[in-house]
């Protein structure tokens, strides 16, 4: 994937990769059904060509029966 903008310098990213460590039950219950909450962390990491520009870890929340991402604030 590359990006172009005629306002700022030339700027290549040539891969974003994302790829899940790992899944594990949530406490509470979905506001919308009830259901369980599961847990997924997530690894994204960016390159640009071949030398990595930074890597994120993020825990996402959904459902497990109606599966909506879950949001939570802090």
């Amino acid at each position: 994937m590359c990006f172009f903008s005629s306002s700022s310098p030339l700027f290549f990213l040539c891969s974003k990769e994302e790829k899940v460590l790992g899944m594990e039950k949530a406490p509470g219950s979905c506001p919308y059904c009830g259901g369980a909450v599961s847990a997924t962390d997530v690894e994204r990491s960016y390159r640009l060509f071949c030398l990595p520009l930074c890597i994120v870890t993020k825990r996402k929340y959904a459902c497990a029966a109606c599966s909506r991402r879950l949001v939570t604030y802090p």
